[in-house]
């Protein structure tokens, strides 16, 4: 479970998030959308603690991340919008030090470590240094790495950017067999088909304030929306897009 209480992030005078309270239970997976710049990504590294709130609180599996960071933290998985790894490591290695951070290690960990090399087919790199590998097989170390301390939640910031189609439809597999199982998973993207396949409700932020939530019957009956797709959905409420002449672009 993730709570989150009047969460707020300011710089100076700009409120990048204002306010946000929202609850995503046990089982369910919460899209999380919203144009660039509306807090999306703020919000997401507040959940992480990588960011520190202004105000307000968050809570995983019912722990305070202030009070208690390390048992909220070692509850939860971050899936980053970019993959960071250390370049000098090997696969194998970044998972152990991954696995070692929640204080897990031994040979529980090395047969997780394989079971999630061969899903996602990493393991013919097991031993070689991540500065080899492709920007989709970073991606993949990085979601291997959040999944590596069997968390009870995970936190994804745009999942399937990098992704070949077999490994985005495989992540999508594991995401509905994750939470079919108890786990609980907060996914911003900017992918709207995704977003409209995969989750149980959607947020829409603007503004840093949640200004839709609900599931796509709940949207579509709460804005007389009819049978709208989640873009249409989408733009209506965050500003649409303006009337162009889209000819004059190729003109000479």
């Amino acid at each position: 479970m993730i709570r989150l209480t009047n969460l707020t992030k300011r710089y100076g005078s700009f409120t990048a998030v204002d306010g946000i309270d929202l609850e995503v239970p046990s089982g369910e997976l919460f899209g999380f959308l919203g144009p660039n710049g509306a807090g999306k990504t703020t919000t997401l590294r507040m959940i992480a603690g990588i960011l520190k709130p202004t105000s307000g609180v968050v809570e995983i599996g019912g722990d305070d991340l202030e009070r208690k960071p390390r048992k909220a933290k070692t509850r939860m998985g971050f899936i980053p919008d970019r993959p960071f790894v250390y370049d000098k490591l090997t696969g194998a290695e970044f998972l152990r030090f991954v696995a070692a951070l929640y204080g897990q290690e031994g040979p529980a960990i090395e047969r997780r470590m394989d079971e999630l090399l061969k899903l996602f087919d990493l393991a013919p790199w097991k031993d070689e240094l991540t500065e080899s590998y492709s920007h989709g097989m970073r991606q993949k170390l990085i979601i291997s790495s959040a999944l590596i301390h069997q968390p009870e939640v995970i936190v994804v910031d745009e999942p399937m950017v990098g992704l070949d189609p077999k490994s985005a439809r495989l992540l999508k597999d594991l995401f509905r067999e994750f939470t079919s199982r108890g786990g609980t998973i907060l996914m911003s993207t900017h992918t709207l088909e995704v977003a409209e396949d995969m989750c149980d409700r959607i947020g829409i932020i603007q503004g840093g304030k949640i200004v839709a939530c609900g599931t796509m019957a709940e949207l579509r009956h709460q804005f007389a929306a009819g049978d709208a797709s989640l873009e249409d959905l989408f733009l209506r409420l965050t500003g649409g897009t303006p009337e162009l002449e889209l000819g004059h672009v190729f003109d000479r």
